[in-house]
């Protein structure tokens, strides 16, 4: 069987389940900064619960990946690294600095943040130290991705 339409439309409703993580995403952050301010757990919140978020939506996209057909033969592998792969992730372009916006904007607004700067109005060295830390979740992902397509070939 050789049905690219197939895989087309699986990626489609990828797409959607992803479009649909973005609220889910904004809830658990709220809930789990709450879940800190709470417990006077400020420092390192914003990149605790952002990697939390984020490693908890990569493993439920890989879930909802298992559960979408495929036609494996219809895709093909180019230096290890197989077509579907880079179908699945496109899905995902635009989302982390997305996610990071919504995020940030909540810890400047947030009247219980204001008195740790840091969280507050997280800087340029911490938020590059959240964005080389995202880099290992979505690289870790993005083999995770390729691994399910080559061992379904």
């Amino acid at each position: 069987m050789n049905n690219p339409a197939l895989n087309a439309t699986s990626i489609g409703e990828f797409n959607r389940f992803i479009t649909e993580q973005k609220t889910r995403m904004k809830q658990q952050y709220d809930q789990l900064l709450a879940h800190d301010l709470s417990q006077q757990l400020w420092d390192g919140c914003f990149q605790r619960n952002v990697l939390i978020v984020l490693e908890t939506t990569y493993e439920q996209a890989l879930n909802q990946l298992n559960t979408l057909p495929f036609d494996h033969a219809a895709g093909t592998i180019n230096q290890g690294l197989a077509d579907l792969t880079k179908s699945v992730l496109a899905v995902f372009d635009g989302f982390i600095d997305e996610f990071l916006l919504i995020v940030v904007d909540k810890h400047r607004t947030s009247c219980a943040l204001s008195n740790f700067p840091d969280e507050h109005k997280p800087d340029q060295v911490y938020l590059s130290a959240v964005r080389s830390d995202i880099a290992l979740l979505w690289r870790n992902f993005a083999l995770d991705i390729n691994a399910y397509f080559l061992e379904r070939r």
